[in-house]
């Protein structure tokens, strides 16, 4: 049997290797007669031979293209996590301690820094900011601060109720001479049983909740610091904070008067940890300094320049934000000094001055003529304003002045169209008969100190915040002509603070109308100061980052960074959701 399996393997085998030669040959023979003899004719059907492989070409790049359109439609460029963000800034940085911040580059560490209790939100209205709550008595006298549960120093450590109580009273205490005192020194504070804060006050204050926008200090490393020396404690420079970024470290810098103070994003602050892993804050001496870094690409940002300097910045990779702050400058008479005491020399030379060219010399900002705004306040009459009349001014001024001259010092800090403007005013009061002299300072702890508490000036040329809602108290009222004050002015007039209590204490819109629109006719009539303009936060920044949202409604220019959380500067590619 197995021999027959054999044969028939042999059999099979044979048959096969026929099979295959016999196809073999057949092959050749076809391949013979259909391809090689006919290479001959191809040039006869070359130009059909051609469109065929473009066609098939075309077909396979269009597979190609529609691959990598269909890829794109589905992805997009996306911020992401991480990165740094470099702000120029221009003044020394002398602390850290936000209660101490005088320049623009203390000012933003201090906003980056640390949180406050209340803040002004993204619709440019106070809101809560540390706290969760702020609750006023019906009278308005009484305001109970609650607030929000989890909160942490940067350090981990709990941030309570004790580090406000604190930190309220060492903004009262006048060895501190802190800029938020004016608002809380006859404030009594205290703590309730339920852990909340509660803030009395000696008369109501319907808008109490702007006063309250004050930095808090950790009372577990501050505790038992001599409030006189608190500025020259280490915290100043190296401090524990609340804000979105915690300090990092500080790096010197080959030229002088420059350092670049690093931040880290903070993982403990109360709206969540920022996109931005870290933000530098680069301080420069000059405007030329800054300028330049700009120039370089050395920078990120910055809020330091005006748009007078748009023509000077020749790299391409900037973009430019304009955004009009709530806040005015201002021609202030030290209303106490001999050489413009007297309210008619005050009322010719403001009759007497060309404000269209003082105006001028800040191209693109906000004609103001009084000291609300609005946005702050719709009053039904506004008092009319003396109109512009140089004849009669210079006139009033000589009939003023008799035989003798009238001299004035001019005091300005070198900060935005300041300098330019003062110039210009200077000028129309040397144009009337006037002799002016101009100071222009740095604007630091040594100009508050100095200048701003004594009032070490006749005129002074400055802008200041005017606030989210209507409150000249400060500005205006008597008990603000103290060293700690900032009736700039020294003006005085009973019926003025009247009116201006009146307006803080009631809630009822009508009535704070009508006080402020009669307030408004003393202002007119006793020319305690000229308002100028309201000024713009020009903002340059790289093209390539994420800044402030044009949604943000800026009151001052610190509000910017309302929503740091967002900004960034890295990018990625992301798939889009169907």
């Amino acid at each position: 049997m197995v021999s027959s399996l054999k044969k028939r393997g042999q059999k099979f085998l044979k048959r096969f290797s026929r099979a295959s030669y016999k196809a073999g040959e057949e092959s050749k023979e076809h391949i013979r007669e259909n391809l090689i003899g006919r290479l001959s004719h191809i040039e006869d059907i070359k130009l059909l031979i051609l469109e065929w492989g473009l066609l098939v070409f075309a077909l396979i790049m269009l597979a190609v293209t529609q691959a990598f359109w269909f890829g794109d439609s589905y992805a997009e460029n996306v911020y992401t996590v991480g990165g740094t963000y470099i702000e120029a800034t221009i003044g020394e940085v002398n602390s850290m301690n936000p209660l101490f911040a005088v320049t623009d580059s203390e000012k933003v560490l201090s906003r980056l820094l640390f949180a406050t209790i209340s803040t002004i939100d993204y619709s440019g209205h106070p809101g809560i900011g540390l706290a969760e709550s702020i609750i006023p008595s019906e009278n308005g006298k009484v305001w109970t601060v609650k607030m929000r549960d989890g909160l942490k120093w940067s350090d981990g450590e709990p941030l309570t109720s004790d580090d406000v109580i604190f930190t309220v009273g060492l903004v009262k205490n006048p060895a501190v001479n802190s800029a938020y005192s004016s608002n809380l020194s006859n404030v009594k504070v205290s703590e309730n049983e339920n852990g909340e804060v509660v803030f009395t006050l000696p008369t109501a204050y319907a808008d109490f909740i702007t006063a309250l926008n004050i930095p808090v200090l950790p009372k577990h490393i501050l505790d038992g610091t001599d409030p006189r020396t608190l500025i020259e404690n280490d915290f100043s420079s190296s401090p524990v904070t609340s804000g979105a970024f915690s300090f990092n470290a500080l790096q010197g810098t080959d030229v002088a008067d420059e350092q670049v103070f690093y931040l880290s994003a903070n993982p403990y602050y109360y709206k969540g940890r920022p996109m931005l892993n870290s933000f530098a804050v680069h301080t420069y001496p000059s405007k030329t300094a800054l300028l330049n870094a700009v120039n370089t690409g050395s920078v990120t940002a910055t809020a330091e320049l005006s748009g007078a300097d748009a023509s000077k910045i020749t790299s391409g990779q900037f973009y430019r934000k304009d955004s009009k702050l709530n806040s005015g400058a201002f021609i202030f008479f030290n209303t106490t000094n001999a050489s413009v005491r007297d309210v008619a020399l005050r009322a010719a030379i403001r009759q007497g001055i060309d404000l269209d060219s003082i105006r001028a010399a800040a191209p693109g900002t906000t004609k103001l003529d009084y000291p609300l705004t609005e946005s702050q306040i719709q009053l039904t009459n506004y008092p009319a304003i003396p109109e512009q009349d140089f004849e009669t001014g210079k006139n009033k001024v000589h009939e003023l002045a008799g035989e003798s001259e009238i001299q004035v010092e001019i005091a300005t800090v070198n900060s935005g169209y300041l300098p330019d403007v003062t110039d210009a005013v200077a000028e129309s009061l040397n144009a009337l008969g006037i002799n002016a002299h101009i100071t222009v300072y740095d604007e630091n702890q040594e100009f508050i100190t100095n200048v701003i508490a004594r009032r070490n000036y006749d005129i002074l040329v400055y802008e200041i915040e005017l606030g989210a809602d209507p409150d000249l108290l400060p500005y205006y009222h008597s008990s603000q002509v103290s060293t700690s004050g900032l009736n700039l002015s020294n003006y005085r007039n009973p019926l003025v603070d009247d009116l201006l209590l009146g307006a803080r204490d009631t809630t009822n819109e009508a009535l704070r109308i009508k006080k402020y629109e009669t307030f408004l006719e003393y202002w007119v009539t006793g020319v305690p100061a000229i308002a100028l303009y309201q000024p713009n936060l020009t903002y340059f920044y790289n093209k390539n980052v994420r800044t402030f949202s044009n949604d943000v409604r800026l009151v001052t220019a610190l509000d910017r960074f309302s929503d740091i959380t967002e900004w960034a500067v890295n990018k990625t590619t992301k798939n889009k959701t169907p």
